[in-house]
């Protein structure tokens, strides 16, 4: 490899584990740790990572999201299992909303063969993906096309969602917490998640735990301005606790 690819095979690996010692990393690149030490400088300096004692974390100040196919294997089967479980809150009849990401797409996955339902989203691997079920309404948003994650953002978004009247707006994040609240380090993404805040009856945090704790540049909403989050396990039963005492449906799945 050369070290541009080195530094980001290490910070997807990095983001799957969240903490890694610099013997695994040395170990998996079949590299010095002299070489594995530089290239997590790098990283450091990018925002990207933190050095810790023998080893290196993901900074919770989230710089910039991994791109969408770098994504996707990432804590697939939390994804999964989060996916099914909020395809369970959908009844026919509905309008619903899929936020652009990866576990919105496993969300995607559980609806696909149901009737009667309308879904809109800003996706286009999700859209591609129900294009294959013609019995489902499909909407796409439009707007501005971020290519790394393969959505559309911006006002032009934003605007035809607030538009719309939505049953449920299952939203994804890559950073969120009780302090911080929902957060992205995209200024684009802001518009449209507070667009759906407006304009859906019921409001759904799909994330994964690995999530929690970390923050974005700007904040989209306080926690309190969802209505359910749907994790996994690896969320801690105190916070649970802690969010469900701000009146939030909370679903933790295995």
């Amino acid at each position: 490899m050369i070290p541009a690819e080195r530094r980001d095979y290490i910070y997807r690996y990095v983001h799957e584990r969240n903490i890694v010692p610099i013997n695994e990393l040395a170990q998996e690149l079949d590299v010095s740790h002299m070489t594995v030490r530089r290239d997590i400088q790098q990283l450091e300096t990018e925002g990207k990572v933190v050095s810790v004692s023998g080893g290196v974390r993901l900074n919770d100040a989230v710089k910039q999201e991994l791109a969408y196919s770098e994504k996707a294997s990432i804590h697939h089967n939390s994804k999964v299992a989060i996916g099914l479980a909020a395809a369970e809150l959908v009844e026919d009849g509905q309008v619903i909303y899929l936020d652009a990401g990866t576990t919105t797409f496993e969300v995607a996955r559980g609806i696909a063969r149901r009737a009667n339902l309308t879904v809109v989203t800003n996706d286009f691997t999700i859209a591609n993906y129900l294009m294959q079920y013609p019995q489902l309404t499909l909407f796409h948003t439009g707007g501005l096309v971020d290519v790394r994650n393969r959505s559309c953002v911006g006002q032009a978004a934003a605007t035809l969602l607030a538009s719309l009247n939505l049953d449920l707006a299952f939203i994804s994040s890559s950073s969120w917490d009780l302090e911080r609240g929902m957060s992205t380090p995209t200024e684009n993404k802001v518009v449209v998640k507070q667009a759906l805040l407006k304009v859906a009856r019921r409001r759904i945090l799909v994330s994964d735990s690995s999530k929690y704790g970390k923050y974005g540049m700007f904040r989209v909403c306080p926690l309190q301005a969802l209505t359910d989050i749907i994790s996994d396990g690896g969320l801690a039963e105190e916070t649970a606790e802690q969010l469900r005492g701000q009146g939030l449906q909370v679903r933790l799945v295995e």
